[in-house]
């Protein structure tokens, strides 16, 4: 398999009021051999640009490309010795399942006893081994995705490259695929590189997520893409570097309250802002008494934020506003007067009525904050 080493990538279009729009800016990743690494992030950040650098079917307007230590910026895809599997199958649907296997070692002239040696290993690795002589039009879509992904596996590549192969699946169907890959990935120890929009897939899947998002450049009035946070999927959820890292990852999302840090002769406690009534005790730490008077933004997962069973010190009151329940659990969203959130609880909670008022407990130690100026996290 391979490393993949991307320094200072950029890639700009023309256009825009500096001449030049970029669409991904000064992107730095090291990608160990056998890694599996997930691209994630909303619509526009660059994430499928980037990956299309790396196939090199987008072109590389700075920085440098390397692949087992090997410049690849001006390399033909051809000769990059990478496999990627697109969205949209993209299979010929007049060939059988063993065609379109078979296409990619034929236009380079593998011997024939070669190629059914690695269509064969692949359809047995996939499940496709009673589904050769079929043409597309009979399969499901998670058999044609199958069939993509073993058109890559066929061609024994350094890096495999995928573009959201999941999203034209239903819901049942992309948990499957999702564990396939995940065991495609154990079985053959490859270096893969995933790009998705789908938080749970980035969570699950990956060795190491890389989390990017559009931002503003006030210079050019046009949103760029950039990493915002490289690191194992619970290193993120636990510590995410930003306000959009914590509310991007997790689902549902982080709750988020504006306030100030106050120490009061009960202790320190964190006050909303009016109109809100939320006062929430927390535990004395010299990081967290640095922000004393200071507005802060306190960020809660909604698992820490769940319903009281009995009155306690670290206990809040707010109005529910909705119950969703979700069989295996149970979300209570609410609303503390100035804001909204979400608390995450076992089953058991249907039958509370809307509009009542609520006791809700907040594992303090688990609080996270946010300045309002930086979004960045703040050591507590």
């Amino acid at each position: 398999m391979a490393t993949v080493s991307l320094q200072n990538l950029y890639k700009t279009y023309p256009g825009g009021k500096t001449g030049e729009v970029t669409a991904v800016r000064d992107f730095n990743l090291e990608i160990a051999d056998r890694e599996f690494i997930v691209f994630v992030g909303p619509s526009g950040c660059g994430k499928s640009t980037t990956l299309r650098m790396i196939a090199g079917l987008e072109s590389i307007s700075r920085g440098e490309l390397c692949i087992d230590g090997v410049r690849m910026n001006d390399t033909p895809p051809k000769d990059r010795d990478i496999a990627m599997v697109f969205q949209n199958y993209a299979l010929y649907p007049h060939l059988t399942v063993f065609e379109n296997l078979a296409f990619g070692l034929k236009l380079r002239k593998t011997p024939k006893d070669e190629i059914q040696r690695r269509v064969a290993a692949a359809a047995e690795i996939l499940g496709l081994g009673q589904l050769l002589d079929r043409t597309p039009k009979a399969l499901s879509g998670g058999q044609c995705q199958r069939v993509a992904v073993g058109r890559a596996i066929v061609r024994q590549p350094k890096v495999f490259l995928f573009d959201e192969p999941l999203s034209n699946l239903d819901a049942k169907m992309r948990v499957q695929m999702r564990a396939e890959i995940i065991k495609l990935h154990r079985r053959l120890q490859a270096t893969m590189i995933y790009v998705t929009h789908d938080q749970i897939e980035a969570m699950t899947m990956g060795t190491r997520i890389v989390v990017m998002d559009a931002v503003l450049n006030p210079a050019t009035g046009l949103k760029e893409g950039i990493v915002q946070q490289i690191d194992t999927p619970l290193k993120i959820y636990h510590e995410p570097a930003n306000l959009f890292v914590a509310g991007f990852l997790g689902s549902p999302p982080m709750n988020f309250f504006k306030g100030t840090l106050h120490q009061e002769p009960s202790g320190l406690v964190f006050r909303e802002n009016a109109p809100g009534t939320l006062v929430l005790p927390l535990p004395e730490r010299p990081a967290t008494t640095a922000h004393l008077g200071r507005e802060l933004i306190l960020g809660l997962r909604p698992e820490n934020c769940r319903l009281a069973g009995h009155s306690t010190a670290t206990d809040f009151q707010a109005t529910l506003e909705m119950v969703e329940p979700m069989g295996s659990e149970t979300y209570l969203y609410a609303h503390t007067g100035a804001h909204a959130f979400i608390s995450k609880n076992p089953v058991g909670h249907e039958s509370l009525a809307p509009g009542t008022r609520q006791h809700f407990h907040i594992d303090a130690e688990r609080a996270h904050f946010f300045d309002p100026a930086t979004q960045l996290r703040l050591p507590v």
